[in-house]
């Protein structure tokens, strides 16, 4: 099992190797999606902004029908020199008069649901006095025309008006019926009653048209209806999005809050917590050691010597704590310098070494030879690798083996791993002892004295350095902890300059021929 950890600093917090996910936000994300796609709009959810939709294509359209009856008034004269749709056009422009009127009446009212069934039922009764001014149109008849002209034309100015009326009323459920139902039927009887082939086809023609555009119009109603419904939710959930957005940064602000009182809390409880401990310590080691003369009592002695070791524990606890600290409020700052990371490791393996003798615990180094130097800071350099060889030998058996090994990276950088033979982690238990305050199960049942904060301040440190560390474990294998620095750490040696050369260079002159 391996766990790479990416180089930014809020890794030490959360462990982001894995996907953290809301299950609330996916299962409101995941059901408004399907109430978008499966979900069919209610027509009386969205009566108002139909109705709407329709006064505002009246009068947008508003000039465009009386216009076809005058065309239609004005072909009749000229060809048929007949003034009889003369008073059929004055009656029909009248009808769409009304029709505009009530359109502009509307347009100022507030539509709630009883205004919305009213002028819904205005508009369908306005609808139908046009469709039955067009009937009368349908049933007119051409005494002094001859052929199938007159039929010709009736029919074409009826597909006109009929296609003309169902893009204008389609917003409106059942006004094209209302609109052309009544010419439909009245040209059906006109071809009856007269029993003109001419008349029976373009009869058929209109019927037919009229059927395809009552399907077209249904359709285009309920594609309104469906485009309403989005933008409905679409505005809902932008909705919710703002109420999220303000909640979290409300969220944001207290844990802001919270962080710099925490902040202000250890800076102030650091001297409080400090000052005392100083005083246990010395006092402690004094009265173990006996500098001032001999312990009647051993056991007080002993005492003495479990004060200083528990001292040393909780101020080792709140350094650590300390410096995580500041590494969140990214206040860590280096103090970078020319360093051998090969040098640190030597000193490192020289400060554990007596408590892995106690264990009789082998520490060997493998170490690839010219290592250059590393530009890192080297008090944090000597923390990362004094923490990953105080884990691998508090946790390695009796009689075990350390390894740490320094050399290059494939990309060119550095590294430094430190191996052992302990017991290894459990793969679901990696994330665990990679986040704050955590601990595994093996260093709970041994009872061994961590605080969970070692592996932590490790990669930040590392992130801090732009490197990336590294943990290998395999239960009851063992564990690899792997610091690594990228290639910008690395320092590259040049070779000498001989200044004798370069100043004999300069004294020499051009010499032209």
């Amino acid at each position: 099992m391996t766990i790479a950890l990416e180089s930014t600093g809020d890794k030490n917090i959360v462990d982001r190797s894995r996907p953290q996910r809301n299950a609330g936000v996916s299962q409101a994300v995941r059901a408004t999606r399907e109430r978008l796609q499966f979900r069919q709009p209610l027509s009386h959810h969205f009566a108002r902004e139909m109705m709407l939709l329709h006064i505002n294509s009246l009068l947008q359209g508003a000039a465009a029908m009386p216009l076809l009856v005058l065309a239609a008034t004005g072909i009749s004269i000229y060809f048929g020199e007949s003034f009889e749709l003369i008073p059929w056009s004055a009656v029909t422009l009248a009808a769409y008069a009304i029709l505009v009127f009530l359109a502009r009446r509307a347009s100022v009212q507030n539509f709630d649901p009883p205004t919305t069934r009213k002028w819904t039922i205005r508009f369908l009764g306005a609808h139908l006095v046009i469709g039955l001014c067009w009937a009368i149109f349908a049933y007119q008849d051409c005494a002094t025309c001859s052929g199938p002209s007159f039929s010709f034309y009736k029919g074409v100015i009826l597909l006109v008006a009929l296609a003309a009326s169902a893009m204008a009323t389609f917003t409106l459920k059942r006004a094209i019926i209302a609109s052309f139902g009544p010419p439909v039927i009245a040209l059906g009887l006109s071809a009856y009653f007269h029993g003109s082939p001419y008349d029976i086809g373009m009869a058929a023609v209109l019927g037919a048209a009229f059927c395809y555009f009552v399907f077209v119009s249904n359709r285009l109603y309920v594609s309104n209806l469906t485009l309403l419904s989005f933008q409905s939710e679409k505005v809902a959930l932008i909705a919710e999005l703002e109420v999220a957005n303000a909640v979290s940064d409300e969220a944001r602000r207290r844990a802001e809050e919270a962080n710099l009182a925490k902040s202000r809390f250890l800076a102030s409880m650091s001297h409080e917590l400090r000052t005392p401990l100083n005083a246990i310590l010395g006092f402690s080691e004094v009265m173990s050691q006996e500098v001032l003369g001999p312990m009647p009592n051993p056991t007080y002695k002993d005492y003495a010597a479990d004060i200083h070791r528990s001292g040393e524990h909780l101020l080792n606890l709140i350094n650590e704590i300390l410096d995580l600290s500041r590494i969140e409020a990214g206040r860590y700052d280096l103090s970078e310098e020319a360093l051998s990371l090969v040098e640190i490791a030597e000193d490192c393996i020289g400060m554990v070494q007596l408590k892995a003798r106690s264990k009789h615990i082998d520490i060997r180094a493998q170490v690839e030879p010219s290592l250059p130097l590393v530009w890192v800071d080297e008090r944090a350099m000597r923390q990362v690798v004094l923490n990953l060889l105080s884990n691998a030998v508090k946790f390695t058996p009796q009689n075990g083996i350390v390894t740490v090994k320094v050399g290059w990276t494939a990309g060119g950088g550095q590294y430094l791993s430190v191996v052992d033979d302990g017991p290894g982690i459990p793969e679901e238990e990696i994330p665990i002892v990679l986040s704050a305050f955590g601990q595994g199960s093996v260093a709970i049942k041994s009872a061994e004295q961590g605080t969970g904060l070692g592996l932590p301040i490790v990669q930040a440190i590392l992130a801090k350095h732009g490197g990336q560390f590294v943990l290998r474990s395999k239960l009851r294998e063992g564990t690899e902890a792997i610091a690594i620095l990228p290639p910008r750490r690395v320092l590259q040696s040049i070779p000498p300059i001989d200044d004798d050369s370069i100043y004999t260079t300069k004294q020499k002159k051009p010499v032209f021929a």
